[in-house]
């Protein structure tokens, strides 16, 4: 694995910032249990605009982005005589049981199915980025192995494998793996309030020293982008970051940052890229998972620290109304993309956007 610690200091507002041409990735369904899904906020209240069935699951969607290489100078790789094609999450994949996958109400779309309607490639992508490493957000980084196949990985250990297949394909063979270092700490030590979120054959198999990219290089990149306040301290409720959210990214891949955004996970990230109109785009985390979330109390019951998640919020969402983000928001199972204004309360609101999104 590798190391990368520097903050990106580009701009939007850079000429030669590279773009993208961008296609939103819808990857399946989930369904999650409503109180799970909005913490302290009562049912009277969230159910006025969320329904449940009957076991008292909400519907949210996997969504993924595809990054292709565009502008007058795109990157080219020279593999595939192609623009460099990278992808932000995977989804949760196709590698639960049957008793878990009726539980999740997975629907068998995975990311692998949605680049093939996009006419994409597994082998054509060349990183993958994730917000943070829960299995719906990382569990797609590897599949069950397919008649005829050789697993690249196995589970030997009991717990290792995420559910009845312990052969592993990786699913994407020439990308590396881009995530915060924190994240990857805390994933590999299962440090969550869940008992099982990380699992290990969607972890284990990028620090397989026998798993090396096809140039030799590592697998795994861990990144470590500067925090939005000391460790030493507790913001107060209202406190905003002294530092800007500029210098608080780092660059991963040409044009595409990414900034921590902690409260749901100490890891978490958020990832910018420009696009071909000039637009920033934001992957939002599960900071704001759905358009229900925007709300200061919305938390998940699944966040390791519900306060920092309140904290990050507030300033996320000022940073995006000031600085005019697109949003995707990572599992909003209607509209994803949302831009951020203030309202009448001295809070924020979310603007449906309804631009072709790839376009």
């Amino acid at each position: 694995m590798s190391d990368q610690s520097n903050p990106a200091a580009s701009g939007a507002e850079n000429s030669d910032r590279p773009v993208y041409k961008w296609t939103l990735l819808r990857a399946g369904r989930l369904l999650l249990d409503g109180g799970g899904m909005f913490g302290v906020i009562p049912k009277v209240v969230w159910n006025r605009s969320v329904e449940c069935d009957e076991k008292n699951r909400v519907e949210i969607h996997h969504n993924c982005v595809l990054l292709e290489s565009a502008g007058e100078h795109p990157d080219i790789d020279d593999r595939t005589g192609q623009p460099r094609r990278y992808l932000i999450e995977a989804g949760t994949g196709d590698k639960l049981d049957e008793k878990m996958s009726k539980i999740f109400g997975l629907d068998g779309r995975t990311v692998e199915t949605a680049l093939g309607d996009a006419g994409v490639s597994t082998n054509d992508i060349d990183a993958v980025v994730v917000t943070h490493l829960h299995f719906d957000h990382a569990g797609g980084l590897t599949r069950r192995c397919r008649e005829g196949e050789t697993p690249d990985w196995e589970a030997t250990k009991p717990g290792a494998a995420s559910g009845d297949a312990t052969g592993i394909k990786l699913t994407f063979p020439n990308a590396e793996l881009i995530v915060q270092r924190r994240e990857w700490v805390d994933a590999r030590a299962n440090d969550a309030v869940m008992t099982r979120t990380y699992y290990r054959d969607h972890l284990l198999p990028f620090e397989d020293e026998g798993l090396t990219l096809p140039d030799g290089r590592p697998r795994l990149r861990l990144v470590e982008s500067e925090r939005p306040f000391p460790l030493n301290r507790k913001p107060h409720r209202d406190e905003l970051p002294k530092s800007s959210v500029e210098d608080r990214m780092t660059e991963v891949l040409p044009g595409i940052d990414v900034f921590l955004a902690p409260g749901h996970t100490w890891g978490q990230q958020a990832i910018r890229f420009t696009d071909q109109n000039g637009r920033d785009v934001v992957f939002t985390p599960d900071l704001i998972p759905t358009v229900h979330h925007v709300g200061a109390a919305y938390s998940l019951s699944y966040d390791v620290e519900p306060y920092t998640a309140m904290i990050t919020k507030r300033w996320f969402l000022e940073e995006a109304a000031e600085r005019n983000w697109l949003l995707v928001l990572d599992h909003e199972p209607g509209n994803p993309l949302q831009t951020v204004r203030r309202d009448e309360h001295g809070w924020y609101e979310l603007v449906p956007h309804v631009d072709a999104v790839s376009e």
